[in-house]
């Protein structure tokens, strides 16, 4: 299938002309306990694919939480330098599976690693990677910010603001930010908005708050909504469907 590409400008209605969208590495593990499931990672595709076609230029960052978690590997008794750095090998992998499935698709896809790794991927270069989205090709961010003690959410927000993002994206188990887990709490109620300190100081714990100080300081606003829910990606570029926006306001 031919891949893709070439400069476009966003289709009529479209919120953001520029994003990134960070998903969890358990969000692509489906009903397992481990690993990738490919209809999961196809599905999330799609969901790519879907907003590049209105025009949009995308770039991800996915977390590596289905192979390898590097807290987890610190509380074994393992050095957390030498987990996390797992960890962000972890993520490579998630990457080029994404990377595989969106080009099956035809859409022209780059990785980037924050730790070289020349023989699959490219290095990380700030004014490439915004070259390859201003031709319409989605990057993928990975191996976190390339150093240990810092969570992909937090390289999320790096990215974001190195690229200039006009939105940065948390694809969820569920359909925006709730004062519980939903799926424990049965009355619990999802905010439609929310101030960047007020997830701080109620510890609803969205992103780490590194990640959230992050794009409080660049004024990049973060959209929390569901990756499992079809074409829920593209409604929130155009201001439909459910999700909670996190910014400075919150009347």
């Amino acid at each position: 299938m031919a891949q893709t590409t070439g400069t476009t400008e966003p289709a009529d209605g479209i919120r953001f002309k520029r994003v990134l969208l960070k998903v969890s590495g358990e969000a692509l593990m489906g009903q397992r306990d481990y690993g990738l499931d490919p209809e999961v990672v196809n599905r999330v595709a799609n969901e790519v694919k879907a907003v590049i076609e209105l025009g949009v230029q995308v770039s991800l960052v996915i977390g590596g939480g289905n192979i390898f978690r590097g807290v987890k590997g610190a509380a074994s008794g393992m050095e957390r330098a030498s987990a996390d750095y797992i960890g962000m090998l972890a993520t490579v992998m998630n990457a080029l599976s994404m990377q595989s499935a969106l080009e099956r698709m035809g859409v022209a896809t780059r990785v980037q690693s924050a730790i070289p790794m020349s023989s699959v991927c490219e290095p990380y270069i700030r004014r490439r990677a915004i070259r390859h989205m201003e031709k319409g090709r989605v990057v993928i961010f990975a191996a976190g910010t390339g150093n240990p003690f810092f969570t992909t959410d937090t390289a999320a927000a790096l990215r974001a603001s190195e690229m200039g993002c006009d939105a940065l994206l948390k694809g969820t188990q569920v359909d925006g930010v709730y004062t519980a887990d939903p799926k424990k709490v049965k009355d619990a109620e999802r905010y439609e908005r929310l101030g960047y300190l007020e997830v701080l100081s109620k510890d609803l714990q969205v992103m780490d708050a590194s990640a959230i100080s992050l794009a409080r300081e660049s004024r990049i606003p973060i959209l929390v909504f569901s990756i499992h829910t079809p074409g829920a990606f593209a409604e929130v570029m155009q201001g439909r469907g459910k999700f909670t926006i996190i910014n400075e306001e919150t009347e």
